[in-house]
């Protein structure tokens, strides 16, 4: 999985390209990951491109959570279709991440 990774101030915007995060998908999306959030403490996921997620997708974003917050990092999301969004609602997701509408949202959101 390719990741593209677009730098806003001090801020690593992770650009997921998949359509789908589901077990299918899921180990091939946290190994591809894994190097950027050792690299960067501050990061968001653009999921602007993401229809379906599934638990082990939910699953894949709360271990990046994990990852980031145990060095002090953080990780926010944004770009979410309303579908997606009531996942996050439904498994009360919404209430561990922010989320933001926009990248440039979520990036300011990191300024003290």
């Amino acid at each position: 999985m390719d990741l593209a990774i677009e730098k806003i101030g001090g801020v690593a915007v992770v650009q997921l390209p998949a359509k789908d995060l589901d077990a299918a998908n899921t180990a091939e999306f946290k190994s591809a990951v894994a190097p950027i959030l050792k690299a960067h403490s501050k990061v968001v996921f653009d999921l602007s491109q993401l229809r379906f997620i599934d638990s082990s997708g939910l699953g894949a974003f709360l271990s990046c959570l994990r990852q980031l917050s145990t060095r002090g990092g953080e990780l926010k999301l944004c770009g979410m279709s309303t579908q997606i969004y009531q996942t996050f609602e439904l498994v009360r997701m919404h209430k561990i991440f922010d989320i933001y509408d926009t990248k440039s949202e979520a990036a300011e959101a990191f300024q003290p």
